[in-house]
């Protein structure tokens, strides 16, 4: 996967002026709060437009103000696992699941249940109601909704943040896999040192607005003229 992103877009007193390019596994936008990483990943996934600029993913343009281009969120094939997982009440695990099904293009061939069941490690989840797991759990059944999509790239928003110590643990294992053994690219929200050195393949630094570093993590994190 290829992923291009120049982007410019005013919010308030706050610019963001974005530029990067990643072809990673699992590419973090790592940064403290404020730094402009949920309005980056807002804009790639069609939830926010810039101001002007564009988005290319593996040749495709997405968006491209000078040509009139916004692709709309729905005819992108990008999955989101937000901060909180945005189960439906009422539906079991599978249900919530097989809800996924319905944004999969009739013309792309759909990821199998029973893969996704596997690789996340919720098969004896499948028959409970959703109001009923642990975070973690709902976590990984929103990450698995997502997938059932078959997006062309997945994007994570701080999935983590609302989990304690104990979930956290219980869930970084599972978007290893996903990593590793998902076709899927990953574009991964963070401000957490410790999840961006264990998942990232990539690391885009921001800091006020503004991409500050582009490269492995190793790379990013040994450069002493960057903001710490």
């Amino acid at each position: 996967m290829n992923l291009e992103v120049d982007v410019h877009r005013r919010l308030g007193a706050f610019t963001l002026e974005a530029r990067f390019t990643t072809n990673g596994r699992l590419t973090a936008l790592f940064g403290h709060s404020g730094s402009g990483k949920t309005s980056l990943i807002n804009i790639i996934g069609g939830l926010l437009r810039p101001d002007r600029g564009k988005v290319v993913v593996n040749g495709e343009v997405l968006v491209d103000t000078a040509q009139g281009v916004f692709i709309p969120t729905h005819r992108r094939r990008i999955g989101y696992v937000f901060q909180e997982p945005r189960l439906f009440p009422h539906l079991t695990v599978r249900q919530n699941l097989l809800y996924g099904r319905w944004f999969t293009p009739a013309s792309e061939p759909r990821e199998r249940l029973e893969h996704i069941v596997e690789l996340l490690g919720i098969g004896s989840l499948l028959d409970r109601g959703s109001t009923l797991l642990s975070g973690g759990e709902k976590q990984r059944v929103a990450i698995g909704r997502a997938l059932l999509a078959s997006p062309r790239l997945l994007l994570m928003d701080e999935p983590l943040v609302s989990l304690d110590d104990a979930r956290k643990s219980e869930i970084l294992p599972y978007i290893e896999r996903l990593r590793d053994k998902s076709r899927v690219p990953i574009v991964y929200v963070s401000h957490s040192v410790p999840e961006v050195v264990r998942l990232a393949t990539t690391m885009v630094l921001l800091s006020e607005g503004r991409v500050m570093a582009t490269g492995t993590v190793a790379e990013v994190m040994g450069r002493v003229d960057l903001p710490q």
